[in-house]
């Protein structure tokens, strides 16, 4: 139940004598966000613990291309409110989350031409802060365009922050979050979400992103054009604009009822892991109107093209690939260890292509795939199939296919290759999580933007893409340990990232660029680090990237008994892949993380390290009364290698976990 509770001005807000600055603090009074309206126009500023973190900064709209805000604006009424709230993940790093909050709802005219009416909508959370613009429904205004914000975070001073600067606007999100100072950042940079920095005040760390994208354009974060610290929104131009850019807009609108900008959000933690931890991203995102939900159902996935669908068959004159053989050895596999799903990739419907390409049918299997002989075999073994499908060919023919897949009983479909953020594309993103709520099927979403609310508004969207993940192993070195412990504290923080771990065939840094190749492919990590992306990693729906083959001490044929089983394998076949709570017990953006995962009343723990090896103590303050039995791996001998031993804890115990470069461990802790 929501508890809102009406604040007079000067009780729990505080306000300054000027009737032109309000202000508004978080329940803990810990932060603050001061907006000003002068002069100048609208403008803001935020603290923690007195100390400022984003300097005055510009506020508006550009509106058929007219400054919105950059002017002084008539109040015409103000409210205040604290919410006491909470809500449930169906699945995430943690089932229950809390949204308290203060807010403060601005409501303003424009005192030159054009006369509009502009809204801001600002929440003050314990960890982190949030905007938007609202354009209410007036007589002076029908159907408009919005070609930019206004919207500038300025920096108090030159942080070290740590983005991922694309440089274009239509693309897959994948790439390195790379160091770089605040004042480095130039006008022509796209920083993707989440931007993120240190202040420099101890271990203070902030995020900038955005939530409840709806009918309106993805952002970047470009540097300021007069060289001061920080940086500007800019939002992606619509599909349709032209590409000389002399009629260049970023949404249409028409207005049949008030119109909200996204959240721009500040997310604010003592510490990285902190917004590790935080589900700011999804708490600001629409809540689901889903009212049946038992059909969603995370879990673990068999998938084939990491490998290049290598399995081992049992007729030695047929060769793996796309037909019905390889698909029922996926599901012996994955039905051995008990994994819900298997995901048939690219190539399995007639005309299937990565790009955009007419002549396509998603409901006719090419001659190879037995579709109805795959789906009863996958249901006798209790497997559920997912499919791949490119999203324009899935639009041609989305409600036709859809309906289909729920009589055949398919269980969610990977789309891919949407690598735009364009107004348009929003749009489909809502298109297609709408008609796959009404058929029922779960969704996993690749090359595309990051997290941005949308896995509360539809929680059958398990997981996305938009991360450099294990895929590049197949041609490039870029996915280093380093990275692997750069993302939980980046991309990560947004959202569950389907980085697709499991690669079973290890290399040093040192031997990987010999070895790197498209079939059965090879990981610059160790055994170790594999298991701990499994806890370190969110994702609900999680991906055993690797073949059959690579996962087997023996022929490679499945169902095999444990023994057969590569080493480590059965802590991947136990760990869970959505949580009741999640702590980040230590760790700093691309140095190392440890992680601990709370499910029912059992703990995980997974330590992931960069190049360096080092040995984590752990206080073990966090698990519950009681006694813990605790099976414990650890790197071995080499990178292949994975040594387990186990022990009994409890909460006033320490833990020494050692990890080799490029390496981890986990834990798994049962409550006796």
């Amino acid at each position: 139940m929501v508890k809102q509770i009406l604040i007079s001005i000067g009780f729990l807000f505080a306000f300054s004598a000027s009737a032109e600055t309000y202000t508004v603090q978080s329940p803990n009074n810990r932060i603050q966000l001061s907006v000003n309206n002068d002069v100048a126009g609208l403008h803001y500023k935020v603290s923690m613990d007195d100390k400022l973190i984003i300097s005055d900064s510009p506020l508006g709209l550009i509106i058929d291309n007219k400054q919105i805000g950059n002017s002084e604006l008539k109040l015409i009424s103000k409210e205040q409110k604290m919410i006491k709230d909470s809500f449930e993940l169906i699945a995430g790093r943690s089932k229950k989350v809390k949204d308290n909050y203060q807010s403060m709802i601005l409501r303003f005219k424009n005192k030159q031409k054009p006369e509009l009416n502009l809204n801001l909508l600002v929440r003050v959370y314990d960890h982190g802060v949030a905007f938007r613009y609202q354009i209410p429904v007036q007589k002076s205004l029908s159907d408009f365009t919005i070609q930019n914000e206004l919207t500038r975070f300025s920096f108090a001073k030159d942080y070290q922050c740590f983005g991922l600067n694309m440089g274009k606007f239509s693309n897959g999100h994948e790439g390195e979050f790379d160091p770089v100072k605040a004042s480095s950042m130039r006008e022509h940079n796209l920083f993707d979400s989440p931007l993120v920095c240190k202040t420099g005040e101890g271990q203070t760390t902030f995020a900038l992103a955005e939530s409840d994208v709806k009918h309106y354009p993805g952002s970047w974060y470009t540097g300021r054009g007069d060289g001061g610290l920080g940086v500007s929104i800019l939002l992606t131009p619509r599909f349709d604009s032209r590409p000389d850019g002399l009629d260049r807009s970023a949404a249409k609108v028409s207005l049949s009822s008030d119109f909200n900008t996204p959240w721009r959000v500040i997310m604010l933690g003592d510490k990285p892991g902190d917004l590790t931890e935080s589900s700011l991203i999804a708490a600001l995102g629409e809540p689901t109107k889903i009212k049946n939900t038992s059909w969603i159902k995370p879990g673990k996935v068999a998938w084939d093209w990491w490998n290049d669908n290598q399995v081992v068959l049992n007729d030695p004159n047929k060769k793996p690939g796309m037909n019905t053989d390889t698909y029922k050895a996926y599901i012996d596999f994955a039905s051995t260890l008990g994994l819900p799903y298997i995901l048939i990739d690219a190539g399995w419907h007639e005309g299937a292509a990565w790009g955009s390409r007419p002549g396509s049918n998603i409901i006719k299997p090419i001659p190879e795939m037995d579709m109805p002989e795959i789906l009863a075999y996958a249901k006798q073994k209790n497997v559920g199939v997912w499919v791949w499908l490119q999203w324009k060919q899935l639009d041609w023919q989305m409600e036709e296919g859809l309906k289909t897949y729920e009589q055949w009983g398919i269980k969610g479909i990977k789309v891919d290759f949407l690598e735009r953020s364009d107004q348009e594309m929003v749009d489909y993103y809502h298109k297609l999580l709408s008609m796959t709520g009404k058929y029922h099927i779960m969704v996993d979403l690749h090359g595309t933007f990051p997290p941005n609310g949308l896995n509360r508004t539809y929680p059958h969207l398990l997981t996305q893409e938009g991360i450099m993940g294990a895929e590049f192993n197949k041609w490039s070195s870029r996915v280093t340990a380093t990275h692997n412990v750069t993302v939980p504290f980046t991309r990560m923080i947004l959202g569950p990232m389907d980085y697709t771990p499991g690669g079973f065939r290890h290399a040093t840094p040192e031997e990987f660029p010999a070895l790197r190749r498209n079939t059965l492919p090879y990981v610059q990590t160790t055994r170790g680090q594999a298991l701990a992306m499994y806890v370190v990693f969110d994702s609900p729906l999680q991906m055993l990237a690797d073949s059959p083959i690579s996962y087997s001490k023996t022929d490679g044929k499945w169902p095999k008994s444990k023994s057969e089983w590569q080493d480590g394998l059965e802590f991947i076949q136990q760990v869970p892949v959505t949580w009741d709570e999640t702590k980040i017990l230590r760790g700093d953006i691309g140095q190392y993380i440890v992680s601990a995962r709370r499910s029912g009343k059992d703990w995980y723990i997974g330590a992931m390290t960069n190049e360096s090896a080092r040995t984590v103590e752990i206080a073990l303050d966090f698990l519950g009364k009681g006694k813990y039995a605790a099976e414990i791996w650890q790197d071995g001998k080499n990178v292949s290698s994975i040594e387990k031993t186990s022990g009994e804890f409890t909460s006033a115990d320490k833990l020494s976990l050692k990890l080799a470069g490029s390496g981890g461990a986990v834990v798994f802790f049962k409550n006796h």
